[in-house]
């Protein structure tokens, strides 16, 4: 027997106390790019349990089964371990809005420390090493988004300064990882100043070039931004630094470098976040279509694309209210798309022979996801909620269209009221 009842009044056995008691929060999927094998998966958890701290955790073939040292993990047999101690807390406050918080390389972690703001070197079995020093205020300098320049022993990161009144300072800077420098932490030496906001330094696989997004006030960074690429001197500095693309009016970010060298960025030049690649001299288009391949940049890190080899990347892209994955062939301009289950997917990296991603459902919370490029199977690795929620109570939606202002289609997504 079914019971009419007035909207808002229906009774549901879903309520927050329900939904927060099982959650932990998902985020910021690492490689490890120096890893020979490429198989161990890292990612970051808010954990309620732990006061809202945040660490890193590892996914990797575990040595006590059968082939666990073939450091294959396409059978799904993994192990995950916690990484980063208590009470360190892997966030950082740069832009406020967090992400880019850890790197990882040669199994070790590099990170920033919420508390203090300063990075730290955590390598299995180890206590965390302090990188940066203490400075005053507490937290007055910060760090995000880096990535290892393991030739010259440093990372080349995002800084922001914030020891003077006033508005903070931002910049890109190199901090020292040698073992030398890490008694008291050394202090960042600035590469590139000037501008109000960095983000996504970027450097090419031979270590000889630096890509980086930029842009200045009153700007955001999906409103106006410039992609800036400068020579690695022999000595560690930057040499004919120039900018490539960007505008107040084009926005562009992600930026990276295919195995090959070639540096690949998303732009809405046409009003749409779209692939492209240097080329010649000038952008190149890869795929010209009316979908997004990226969203908003409100923090650091974010990942929509990745290179499966030098002439093929996985993509997803927004397209007429539809989340897709696509695998996108570079020789022939073709888009394939891989059917998912999946209406979000975020963070997403790309190693030998796998993929692995943030993914969420019209059923299944959020989950660490690794994709098997060769039987295009789906494992679960993690899952952000143990919780199990009849579907008889859940809504699924649907993605309408509409018409609206100038000629164009707006799209947007419908819940169907449902209830059991």
């Amino acid at each position: 027997m079914v019971d009419t009842t007035s909207y808002g009044s229906w009774r549901s056995p879903i309520t927050s106390d329900l939904i927060v008691s099982s959650a932990t929060r998902l985020g910021e999927i690492r490689l490890d790019r120096a890893d020979p094998y490429g198989a161990d998966i890292y990612w970051s958890e808010l954990r309620p349990s732990e006061g809202g701290r945040q660490i890193v955790v590892r996914y990797g073939p575990d040595p006590s089964l059968p082939g666990g040292v073939s450091r294959d993990l396409s059978t799904g047999l993994g192990s995950m371990s916690d990484l980063t101690p208590a009470p360190f807390n892997v966030r950082t406050r740069v832009h406020e809005y967090g992400g880019g918080a850890y790197v990882v390389h040669q199994g070790t972690v590099y990170f920033s420390n919420f508390a203090d703001q300063r990075l730290y070197r955590h390598t299995v079995g180890e206590e965390p090493v302090a990188l940066t020093p203490e400075v005053t205020p507490v937290g007055g300098l910060r760090y995000a988004d880096a990535v290892v320049d393991a030739p010259r022993d440093r990372l080349i990161c995002v800084v922001e300064d914030h020891r003077q009144s006033g508005e903070a300072i931002n910049a890109i800077a190199t901090v020292s990882i040698s073992d030398s420098d890490s008694i008291s932490g050394s202090s960042p030496k600035i590469l590139v100043s000037g501008n109000d906001f960095y983000s996504s330094p970027r450097l090419s696989p031979d270590g000889t070039q630096l890509a980086w997004i930029t842009w200045n006030h009153p700007q955001m960074p999906w409103d106006g931004t410039e992609l800036w690429l400068a020579t690695v001197t022999a000595d560690g500095s930057l040499s004919r630094p120039r900018k490539l693309v960007g505008n107040i009016k084009e926005s562009v970010c992600q930026p990276q470098w295919s195995p090959g060298g070639t540096l690949h960025f998303i732009s809405d030049a046409t009003g749409w976040w779209n692939l492209y690649r240097w080329e010649g001299e000038r952008g190149e288009p890869l795929f010209p279509i009316e979908a997004e391949f990226a969203g908003p940049q409100w923090n650091f890190g974010q990942s929509s694309y990745g290179f499966e080899d030098d002439l093929t990347l996985l993509c997803t892209y927004l397209e007429e209210g539809t989340l897709r994955l696509g695998r996108f062939d570079t020789r022939d301009r073709s888009m394939s798309d891989i059917k998912t289950p999946y209406c979000g997917i975020g963070s997403l990296q790309v190693g030998p022979g796998f993929a692995v991603f943030l993914a969420s459902s019209t059923t299944q919370p959020s989950a660490v996801v690794r994709l098997d490029l060769t039987t295009l199977s789906f494992t679960d690795l993690r899952r952000s909620s143990t919780l199990e929620i009849d579907p008889g109570y859940l809504s699924e939606p649907e993605v309408i269209s509409f018409p609206t202002t100038g000629g164009f289609n707006a799209y947007g997504i419908y819940y169907r009221p449902h209830n059991k």
